[in-house]
């Protein structure tokens, strides 16, 4: 194949279990939000489930009905959806049996809507903006929330089964914010309580505060990064230090390989000229398929047994590295990242090179990039979609 991701589907399973060690207390929401973070929701989702988790965790109502469409039903596991816009599928998720999570008064009135219509009660988690600033109910507005559902809930019309939050700056240890939100969590989750909410879990923790903060870890936790083996605080301690392994390897298959002389330009702009007489290699990956243009110049690629480095610009299709003295043919391996166990670069590496996260590389890879899945325990998890 020009190129492949490959995704270790056992290493999935080993990271979910490190992860409920973590949080022995608490039950695991896997988060597969934009295609599993690139690596494929549906596969993602199904070995999570198989590794102990009950929960998935969802963006968008089109994912999370995705998932109910490719047949993981309310039996198997549930389903929460977080980001809602006016004139939303309510109806269609409150049917799929999805927990809807709300934030403010006009989403609530639209699902009570929803509910009218379709005659089934709805399963809520409230928000509480605890000082992240996007998504939540701010504290001035959630007595009125609060009061709002638990008429609806009186009146059957839903079921307020969690009441959670996110955290801003968990990946920085001891950022002030964290102590802040965790008062403010503790504040909002009082007050639903004392209106007489009894919520099935409460839940604020995402990978970094499932791996470094046991105080916010309550009845469930939401590990997304780090389920797929990326360390959420790199600065802290790599994937290994934590247990976990990364899952995803992006290569590709040498499209051409040539001399040429020094002083040579290479790709758009001229931004590399060859020093002396080398071998160049192309590598048909580009910005449609998910590298980024902002590695021109500095992007780690494996090729021969050797790092190397994007050599000019990262175009839409292709980019150039360098051989120098060494020797390949078309057809050989070129590994932008993977595990680190080959010595190849890492996703974290790319993101050091692009002064970005790792959350970005690996999200980004396109879909004209084919997902292999190995080492799959559910079924029909092996081979190509």
């Amino acid at each position: 194949m020009r190129a492949e991701a490959t995704v270790d589907l056992a290493a999935l399973r080993a990271n979910v279990e490190a992860l409920r060690g973590r949080a022995p207390r608490s039950q695991v929401m896997a988060v597969v939000k934009a295609d599993a973070y690139g690596h494929g929701m549906v596969p993602c989702a199904r070995e999570a489930l198989h590794a102990g988790a009950t929960w998935l965790g969802t963006a968008t109502p089109e994912e999370a009905l995705a998932l109910r469409a490719a047949g993981i039903g309310p039996d198997r596991a549930r389903v929460l959806c977080w980001l809602w816009t006016p004139g939303g599928p309510w109806a269609e998720a409150i049917l799929a049996g999805v927990d809807i999570s709300i934030s403010a008064g006009w989403a609530l009135r639209e699902l009570l809507a929803a509910v009218d219509r379709t005659g089934v009660p709805a399963t809520v988690h409230l928000k509480a903006d605890t000082g992240l600033g996007r998504n939540g109910c701010q504290p001035h507005d959630w007595p009125a929330l609060v009061a709002t559902a638990r008429r609806a809930e009186a009146a059957g019309q839903l079921r307020i089964a969690g009441l959670w939050s996110h955290l801003a700056a968990a990946d920085e240890p001891g950022h002030p914010s964290i102590r802040l939100q965790l008062a403010a969590f503790r504040d909002a989750v009082d007050y639903a309580e004392a209106q007489g909410v009894r919520p099935e879990v409460r839940h604020l923790a995402n990978s970094a505060a499932t791996l470094l903060l046991p105080e916010a870890q309550y009845d469930l936790v939401r590990p997304g990064l780090a389920m797929y083996g990326l360390s959420p605080v790199p600065e802290v301690g790599s994937p290994a230090d934590f247990g976990l392994h990364p899952v995803l390897t992006l290569a590709g298959r040498l499209a051409s390989v040539k001399r040429v002389p020094g002083g040579h330009g290479v790709s758009y702009g001229h931004h590399y000229v060859t020093p002396g007489e080398t071998t160049l290699a192309l590598v048909p990956l580009g910005y449609a398929d998910g590298v980024p243009r902002h590695a021109s110049g500095g992007g780690p690629v494996q090729v021969a047994g050797k790092w190397r480095t994007v050599a000019g610009r990262v175009a839409m299709d292709q980019f150039v590295v360098d051989l120098g003295g060494d020797r390949a043919e078309p057809g050989d391996e070129a590994v932008l990242f993977g595990p680190g166990d080959r010595g190849e670069p890492t996703a974290e590496d790319w993101a050091r090179a692009c002064g970005t996260l790792s959350y970005e590389i690996v999200t980004r890879i396109g879909v004209r990039v084919p997902r292999r899945y190995v080492g799959g325990q559910a079924e029909g998890q092996e081979g190509t979609p």
